[in-house]
């Protein structure tokens, strides 16, 4: 998956700002090879308000899959962060992965500069997807 380098700096803003609670947020974008292009972040609250736990508020997906129908984009990619643990999908993560077709991604803030992995999780497995961040 591709990403602006722009789209990158605000997510690890938005994990900063969340800290030391997971940060979550939706991306929208083109699906192709690779992942995709992601074209659009939409930062949004972590309705759960934990430290291991995201939960993105249901107002916010509708809002932004109405914007995503308006510019014909398709939602490519769910991102969240840990605070303080590596970039893999936890347990939950995969539990309640309910985007088969979207790319997770999950900015870590346990290591400096903060890491950006992203995963296809589908059926509780947990596929890698490579993550490429375009220079400014």
């Amino acid at each position: 998956m591709r990403l602006p380098r722009w789209m990158w700096e605000a997510m690890v803003r938005h994990a900063k700002e969340w800290a030391p609670l997971e940060a979550c947020g939706l991306v929208g974008g083109r699906t192709g090879p690779g992942g995709g292009e992601a074209l659009v972040f939409q930062p949004t609250p972590n309705e759960a308000a934990s430290p291991v736990f995201y939960t993105v508020p249901p107002r916010e997906i509708l809002r932004f899959q109405r914007r995503l129908d308006e510019e014909g984009l398709e939602l490519v990619a769910v991102f969240h962060s840990h605070p303080a643990t590596p970039a893999y999908p936890s347990p939950t993560d995969v539990r309640l992965a309910f985007y088969p077709d979207a790319v997770y991604l999950i900015l870590s803030l346990a290591a400096e500069p903060p890491v950006l992995r992203g995963f296809h999780i589908q059926d509780g497995a947990v596929r890698e997807v490579p993550v490429e961040i375009e220079p400014s």
